[in-house]
C-alpha cells in the first residue's frame, strides 16, 4: 500500500527560523547561553529570546538548570542529529563555490583515541601548516565525543581502528570511509618468558592479556572467534588506549594485542617485543567516519577529501 504523503506544517514551520535552530545547535554544544552569544556575536538575551521562542513553538523546556551547568533534555538532544542535518545544508547552499582554504577561518573537530592521533598526527600537521593555515582544530578524545556527537555536529569527523567485519554502526547517515588498512599483532615485554619462543595459540591463550576499551564498538571478530574456536582470553586489566596498554604491557608479564602501525611508530611501544598472532584475528583498518549531510560544507568536504588522500 502506498503512503500517504507527508503533510506540511507551513504555518508553524514559518514560525521557526534559521535563527532559532542555530542558537539550538550551538547550545547543545556548549551547553552555555553566554559561550553560545559569544559563538553567534550576538548578546545573551537574544540568545534567551530564540531559545524562549523555540521552546514555545516545540511545546518543551529543551534545556533545564543542574546547578550551574545547563541540561538538555531528552527532546532537544534528540532534535541535534535533524537540527545539524538542516544547518549543514543550509551552509553549503551559502557557501557552495567560494570555499578557499588558504582563507577559511573556520573551525574544524575531530575526535580520535591518542593512539590514533600519535599515527595521523603528521597527515594533520601538513594541512594545517601548508593548506588551511588560518582555520583551527580542536582535537577531543573518542571517550568523550563519539558518535552521537558526530550524528549532533558537535564534531566533524572520528578517527578510529576498528574490525572491519562488525558494524560500528547502524546510522545510515554515518559514512565509513578505510583510511588504511592494518594488521594486529601481539606485544609483550623485552624478558618475557615467550621472549625467545614462537607463539602459539596455546602460549597466547595461558597468558594474562591487557584490554581496550569502547563502549561504542560490538566486540572485535578476533575475540568471537578465539571464543568459538579455542576459548576466550583472560582479560584482568582494561584500559583506554593503547599507550596505557603498553606501559603496563612493560611491568608486567600480560600480553597486549595492538595494531601493527601503532607498535612500529609510537613511542609508548619502544623497547617492546612484536610477535604475529597465531590465530586468524579478520581484517583490522583505521577509519574516518563522517555524517553524510555534513558533505553539504564545503569546507568539510574539503577537509574530508585531505584525510581520504593516500600517504
Amino acid at each position: 500500500m502506498e503512503e500517504p504523503p507527508l503533510f506540511m506544517d507551513y504555518i508553524h514551520l514559518s514560525r521557526i527560523s534559521l535563527k532559532h535552530l542555530t542558537a539550538l545547535h550551538v547550545m547543545l554544544s556548549t551547553r552555555s547561553v553566554t559561550q553560545t552569544a559569544a559563538q553567534l556575536c550576538i548578546s545573551p538575551s537574544s540568545i534567551s529570546k530564540n531559545l524562549s521562542q523555540l521552546r514555545i513553538l516545540l511545546e518543551d523546556e529543551l534545556f533545564y538548570r543542574d546547578g550551574t551547568h545547563l541540561i538538555p533534555t531528552p527532546f532537544a538532544l534528540q532534535m541535534g542529529p535533524t537540527v545539524h542535518s538542516i544547518l549543514s545544508s543550509m551552509n553549503g547552499l551559502l557557501h557552495h563555490s567560494n570555499f578557499e582554504p588558504q582563507h577559511y577561518q573556520g573551525k574544524y573537530r575531530l575526535a580520535m583515541r591518542e593512539s590514533a592521533f600519535e599515527l595521523f598526527a603528521p597527515i594533520l600537521t601538513n594541512v594545517i601548516k601548508n593548506h588551511a593555515p588560518q582555520a583551527s582544530f580542536t582535537i577531543y578524545s573518542k571517550d568523550h565525543y563519539g558518535f552521537d556527537a558526530l550524528q549532533s555536529g558537535l564534531i566533524d569527523f572520528v578517527i578510529l581502528p576498528h574490525d572491519i567485519s562488525q558494524p560500528p554502526t547502524r546510522d545510515k547517515e554515518l559514512v565509513w570511509e578505510v583510511m588504511a588498512h592494518d594488521e594486529m599483532v601481539c606485544l609483550m615485554r623485552s624478558d618475557h618468558a615467550l621472549a625467545n619462543e614462537e607463539l602459539t595459540i596455546d602460549h597466547y591463550l595461558a597468558q594474562s592479556h591487557i584490554g581496550i576499551m569502547d563502549k561504542e564498538l560490538a566486540e572485535p571478530f578476533f575475540e568471537q572467534n578465539l571464543a568459538q574456536s579455542h576459548r576466550a582470553r583472560h582479560v584482568p586489566v582494561i584500559v583506554a588506549d593503547f599507550g596505557a596498554a603498553a606501559i603496563l604491557c612493560k611491568h608486567t608479564d600480560s600480553l597486549f594485542t595492538c595494531s601493527k602501525r601503532w607498535a612500529e611508530q609510537a613511542m609508548q611501544a619502544k623497547g617492546l617485543l612484536v610477535k604475529p598472532l597465531p590465530f586468524n584475528y579478520g581484517k583490522v583498518a583505521y577509519s574516518l567516519v563522517w555524517n553524510k549531510p555534513s558533505m553539504n560544507d564545503q569546507a568539510l568536504k574539503w577537509l574530508c577529501d585531505q584525510l581520504k588522500k593516500p600517504h
